[in-house]
C-alpha cells in the first residue's frame, strides 16, 4: 500500500524517475517552459530569483548566497547533482526538502505531463512547484549543464551570476574556452543585474563581460582582485572560495538593492552578520575534512584550517571533477602541506590525464577506483592514465605504483594502512558514496542520478 508522503511514496517517486534517464540530456527551453506554463507558472511564485552558472564554484556560490540571505528571509535553493539523496537538490530554509513535499510536487508535475520530459527537466519542474509552495522570498537556482539551453534558463531571474569558465563537457559545450563561455553566458538576459566571477580562466572574463553588456543588462559587476581582497574569512577551505564568496556578496548586494531582503536595517543584512554567515558556511563534498577513528566507525568533522590530531586518518572529500577543479584542490592541499593518498575515480567523459597531472603535484600515491554507476571510467583504464602521468617529468611525490580497487570500500581499506591523510576526489558521485560509507549520510533507497551527457 502506498503511504501518503511516506517512505513508500518517496520510493515510488524514485522508481518513477529512473526510466526518465532513457531520454538522456536534451538541451532546450521550449519543453520546459511549456510544462511550467501547464503547471500555472510556479516559477513566478518563487520570490526573487538568482541564477548561478559557471564551470566551477556554482554549488559553493549558491551555498554562500543562501547562507548570506538566510538570516534575513526565507530562502530556497536548487542544485545538482546530489550526493546521496535526491532531496538534497531542493533546499528549503537550509534543509533538504521533506519526502512528503517532494512527492506532492512530483505528483503535480506528472499530472501535467512531466513524465514525457528528461530526468533533469522533471526534477527542475518538481523544484519549481515545491519552492513555490514553500513561500520563500529568495530562490537561488544552479545551472545544470552549460547555460544557454539548460532547463533552468527557462525561468526568469533578475540576477545572474557566472562564476567563471574553464574547459569541461567539451563534447557538449565546445572544445574551446570561447565556445564554452558563449554557452555559459547564455543565461544572461536583458534587464538583469549580472555578476561575472573570477573562479575560472581569466581569458574568458572579457568575453563574459561583452556578452553581459551586449544583452542589455541593467548592470554588470566584475569580480576582481580588489573585490576578493574585501571578502572576510570564509568557512569553505581553499583560496578559490574567496572568489566564489566575492561573487556571492555581489549577488546579495543586488538582492538588497531590489528590496528582496526587507527594508533597511532588517536583521542579518549588516556587514557583521554577513561576515558571520560566510565564516560559518558549509558545503558537503567540497574540501570537506573529517577524522576517521581507528576502529573505522563514521568519523567526525574537524576544523578545515587546523585539524586536530586523530586516532585514525584525516579524510578529505572534494568533487574536483575537471582539470580546473583539480588544480584548485591541489593548491588547497599544498597550502596546508598535505600529501595524501589519493583515491581517485572519474567519469569516462572527463580529461582524466589533466586531472591527474594537477593532483600528482601533491599526492603521495594513487588508488584508482570507480563509483558505482555506468558513467565511471573503469579503474584499470584510470590506472593506466595515472601511471603514464606519474612516470613523466615533474610529477611530484606520487611516484609509487598505482593500485587498483574495484570499489571505494576496497580503496579506503587499502588507504587506511598508510600513514598519509586520505583524499577522495574526482567525482561528486564518488564523494556521495564516501559520505554514505564514512559519515553515515542519509541515502536514498534507490540510486537515481542524471544520465551521462552526450554530444548531440
Amino acid at each position: 500500500m502506498r503511504a501518503a508522503g511516506g517512505l513508500t511514496a518517496y520510493r515510488e517517486l524514485l522508481d518513477r524517475l529512473v526510466p526518465a534517464r532513457r531520454f538522456g540530456v536534451v538541451l532546450g527551453l521550449e519543453r520546459m517552459r511549456a510544462l511550467l506554463d501547464r503547471l500555472g507558472a510556479p516559477d513566478r511564485r518563487m520570490g526573487t530569483i538568482v541564477h548561478v552558472g559557471g564551470t566551477n564554484g556554482k554549488g559553493s556560490t549558491v551555498a554562500m548566497i543562501a547562507a548570506l540571505v538566510g538570516a534575513s528571509v526565507r530562502v530556497a535553493t536548487y542544485t545538482s547533482p546530489h550526493l546521496s539523496s535526491l532531496r538534497e537538490r531542493i533546499g528549503i530554509a537550509g534543509a533538504p526538502i521533506s519526502e512528503q513535499a517532494i512527492v506532492a510536487a512530483a505528483d503535480e508535475v506528472r499530472a501535467a505531463g512531466g513524465d514525457e520530459l528528461t530526468f533533469f527537466e522533471q526534477v527542475t519542474a518538481i523544484a519549481c512547484v515545491a519552492i513555490a509552495a514553500a513561500g520563500v522570498a529568495v530562490t537561488v537556482l544552479e545551472v545544470g549543464l552549460g547555460g544557454r539551453l539548460d532547463a533552468t534558463t527557462a525561468i526568469a531571474a533578475p540576477i545572474a551570476v557566472v562564476t567563471g569558465v574553464a574547459l569541461d563537457h567539451e563534447a557538449i559545450l565546445g572544445s574551446t574556452l570561447a565556445a564554452i563561455a558563449a554557452e555559459k553566458a547564455g543565461i544572461f538576459k536583458a534587464g538583469q543585474h549580472i555578476v561575472v566571477g573570477a573562479s575560472g580562466e581569466p581569458a574568458a572574463v572579457a568575453q563574459l563581460v561583452t556578452a553581459a553588456e551586449g544583452c542589455g543588462a541593467a548592470s554588470v559587476t566584475v569580480i576582481d582582485a580588489a573585490a576578493i581582497a574585501r571578502v572576510p574569512p570564509v568557512g569553505l577551505a581553499g583560496a578559490h572560495q574567496r572568489a566564489n564568496a566575492a561573487a556571492a556578496l555581489a549577488a546579495v548586494a543586488h538582492l538588497d538593492a531590489l528590496g528582496a531582503l526587507g527594508p533597511p536595517g532588517t536583521p542579518g543584512t549588516d556587514a557583521d552578520a554577513r561576515a558571520r554567515a560566510l565564516a560559518a558556511v558549509t558545503h558537503p563534498g567540497r574540501f570537506e575534512m573529517f577524522a576517521l577513528p581507528a576502529s573505522g566507525e563514521p568519523g567526525g568533522h574537524v576544523d578545515a584550517e587546523r585539524p586536530p590530531p586523530a586516532p585514525g586518518p584525516l579524510v578529505i572529500l572534494d568533487g574536483a571533477h575537471n582539470p580546473h577543479g583539480a588544480a584548485a584542490l591541489a593548491a588547497a592541499l599544498h597550502a596546508r602541506g598535505l600529501q595524501p593518498t589519493c583515491i581517485l575515480a572519474v567519469s569516462a567523459d572527463k580529461d582524466a590525464g589533466a586531472m591527474v597531472r594537477a593532483l600528482a603535484s601533491v599526492a603521495s600515491s594513487f588508488i584508482a577506483t570507480r563509483y558505482q554507476q555506468d558513467r565511471a571510467l573503469p579503474p584499470e583504464a584510470l590506472a593506466a592514465v595515472i601511471t603514464a602521468v606519474i612516470a613523466g617529468p615533474g610529477s611530484g611525490p606520487g611516484t609509487g605504483a598505482v593500485e587498483i580497487a574495484a570499489t571505494l570500500a576496497d580503496a579506503i581499506a587499502t588507504a587506511r594502512t598508510r600513514s598519509q591523510p586520505i583524499l577522495i576526489a574526482g567525482s561528486l558521485f564518488l564523494v556521495g558514496e564516501a559520505r554514505t560509507l564514512l559519515l553515515g549520510a542519509p541515502t536514498d533507497p534507490i540510486l537515481v542520478t542524471d544520465p551521462p551527457a552526450r554530444a548531440p
